[in-house]
């Protein structure tokens, strides 16, 4: 492998940035760009960043739960993969990130290294990019049959998220879109097929929707019932508009 590979750890506030060698062979970590809250402005900048290291090949971190099963935060980073992928003609795949994070806050522990709280959160977020980057390296050097599927371009597949109710059923939706609104965070999410076809006898014929807002931050996230009903019928039109745009899209395309 002789060619230069720009990984990126994607989170809401900041974005890890981390490249290899000329010859693919190890990563390194670079810098951490900070987001300004403009989406179309942080992807623009993302691209720029792999243009400038000369990127022949672009990895972003997906993050996962710990039993590799998808959440909201994966459906944000997934949004933003795709926006990538679009704005650059650079290969772009993903790589599972669930210990990334975690992993270069212990090896900084580890090192001893004291610096203050932005440095640190600085130094973290590019050594997360590098693990990812590692994590690639070690993969495509195995083989992995998946890793080169998805190594020429990005494609989104079918993303099923589990939601425990109140009494403790872990229940199957397939995630829609993960969309914002005046500045607020929203997930649509509709029954899998198989819950629908247990509803044979019932007459109508379309699906479901449930619409959540969504409350806190990156590890901390949780779905909220949105009580107004008012606000409700303004998200959910929001929602089709933004889900008509997508469909509108991939007609086109």
């Amino acid at each position: 492998m002789n060619r230069q590979i720009v990984a990126f750890d994607i989170g809401d506030k900041r974005i890890g940035v981390a490249h290899s060698d000329p010859f693919g062979e190890y990563a390194v970590p670079s810098d951490t760009y900070f987001r300004t809250g403009s989406f179309p402005e942080d992807v623009r900048a993302v691209a720029e960043i792999a243009k400038l290291w000369g990127a022949q090949l672009i990895v972003c971190g997906l993050p996962l739960n710990a039993d590799g099963t998808e959440s909201v935060q994966t459906a944000k980073t997934r949004k933003f993969i795709a926006a990538l992928a679009e704005e650059t003609d650079v290969p772009v795949c993903c790589e599972d990130e669930r210990f990334s994070t975690r992993a270069a806050r212990e090896d900084l522990i580890a090192m001893g290294i004291s610096v203050k709280k932005d440095k640190r959160k600085k130094s973290i977020d590019s050594l997360a990019a590098a693990y990812i980057l590692e994590s690639y390296l070690s993969n495509h050097k195995k083989g992995d049959s998946k890793m080169k599927e998805e190594q020429n371009n990005y494609e989104e597949d079918e993303n099923v998220v589990e939601l425990i109710d109140e009494e403790g059923n872990t229940i199957p939706y397939e995630h829609l879109m993960t969309f914002e609104y005046k500045d607020e965070w929203y997930v649509a999410l509709a029954p899998v097929a198989e819950e629908i076809e247990e509803n044979e006898n019932e007459d109508e014929e379309e699906e479901d929707i449930f619409i959540y807002h969504i409350v806190g931050e990156e590890d901390n996230e949780t779905l909220e019932v949105i009580e107004d009903e008012a606000l409700l019928d303004e998200v959910f039109e929001e929602f089709c508009r933004q889900y008509d745009d997508v469909d509108e899209d991939e007609d086109a395309e």
